[in-house]
């Protein structure tokens, strides 16, 4: 099943070489072997993607070189829409309209586990830890969840959401599985009492996808209502007042979408083939990049997020360099716009907004800057299972 690629020519292993023009402002790599819809795709180490395809196939790249180092062919009969590597990427999982689920070793590609379901598989997670594995499906609209290291099925709710369920996540603790699905609404189940906890509404159509910060402040849902609802599900203001909306960014269904690690940004991806940034603490686009050529099925921010990837029904996963997207002069006049300040860091000399600095003044040091050098003294501070549904209705933002 394994299918080791032949290295590409020295003059297209240089990791200098780009394939959007010597002046684009936002710089890209194509990865290119897949030969249909590239349906998911992630960053598994600092140098390579894993993606999954509609052929069948799951592929992982080194994406500076552009070389596919892996090939996993014919791992299901028919489509994979969804796969996930643990955080050491030596395994992944798969799963398949052909009902099943798959656990493979990412270096020999041998199967270690394998679970037959009586209903298509529209979806699948691995915990953060790697050991627990959440599914999702179609006509029987269920999550499981199963434990990897003994195969045991742990949750099994059969009819969890009303119509198909769209996507599964699990929270940064590991302790709560989110669901979206095509009934328009989300779900939060928690692990240890084995009851859903939370039930949000608010979109008018499909739920395709859904992303949540690293401290579980803010989550957000994305909809073919063309829209992204952001949920304070730490305070549960949402209770009261419903999401707040990032709306006009796309002018298709959004399909997919992830927060930045440090949450001030969002990323969602759309079926009118364009990929949106969002600054989340301002409820404004910041950038918007377009190239794909079919719908974009999936996106992701590097740990940096000096990258983004995507993946889409063109075939192609793309790398897009946006370390110095906060240059271009679009993305400067969107923030002089809302009356966001823009300032020069006083370390690397790249600029940066307001917005980065919370509750913080006096600060002329970048968020990335005060991160990869936190002993130092940046900052001045001036500031010392029952389930609920929220309003039908969604408050602008």
């Amino acid at each position: 099943m394994t299918k080791e690629q032949e290295p590409q020519n020295k003059k297209q292993t240089k990791e200098e070489k780009w394939d959007s023009e010597d002046l684009a402002t936002v710089r890209i790599r194509i990865l290119q072997g897949h030969t249909d819809s590239a349906n998911s795709c992630q960053f598994i180490s600092e140098n390579k993607v894993l993606s999954c395809s509609t052929d069948c196939s799951v592929r992982i790249w080194n994406w500076k070189t552009r070389q596919c180092l892996k090939c996993f062919e014919n791992l299901h009969r028919v489509n994979i829409p969804q796969t996930c590597a643990t955080p050491d990427g030596k395994k992944f999982i798969t799963c398949g309209w052909d009902k099943q689920a798959k656990l493979w070793d990412s270096e020999t590609g041998e199967k270690l586990l394998e679970k037959t379901h009586d209903d298509f598989l529209t979806c699948c997670q691995l915990s953060h830890d790697g050991n627990l594995a959440a599914l999702g499906s179609d006509l029987c609209k269920s999550l499981r969840v199963y434990d990897l290291r003994s195969g045991d099925l742990l949750h099994n709710l059969q009819n969890y959401h009303g119509s198909c369920v769209t996507s599964v996540k699990f929270s940064p603790d590991d302790d709560k599985v989110i669901t979206t699905s095509m009934d328009k609404t989300a779900k939060f189940f928690d692990l240890k009492s084995g009851n859903s906890t939370i039930k949000l509404k608010g979109h008018t159509n499909v739920v395709s996808s859904c992303s949540i910060t690293g401290d579980e402040r803010k989550f957000a849902t994305a909809s073919w209502d063309k829209s992204i609802c952001l949920w304070d599900v730490a305070t549960g203001m949402y209770r009261s007042r419903g999401p707040s909306t990032l709306t006009g960014g796309h002018d298709g269904s959004v399909g997919c979408c992830q927060f930045s690690q440090d949450g001030l940004f969002l990323v969602t991806g759309s079926y009118d083939m364009s990929i949106v940034v969002w600054d989340v603490e301002n409820s404004v686009q910041k950038l918007k990049l377009q190239g794909h050529y079919g719908w974009v099925n999936d996106v992701a921010f590097s740990e940096d997020q000096n990258w983004l990837l995507s993946c889409s029904k063109d075939h192609t996963v793309r790398l897009w360099n946006i370390e110095e997207s906060d240059k271009i002069p679009i993305v400067l006049e969107n923030k002089k716009s809302v009356g966001i300040k823009v300032i020069k860091c006083s370390k690397c000399g790249k600029p940066f907004s307001m917005s980065q600095m919370e509750s913080f003044r006096d600060v002329t040091v970048c968020v990335f800057c005060r991160l990869s050098s936190p002993e130092k003294p940046w900052l001045s501070f001036i500031d010392t299972p029952e389930t609920v549904e929220s309003p039908e209705g969604t408050a602008s933002s």
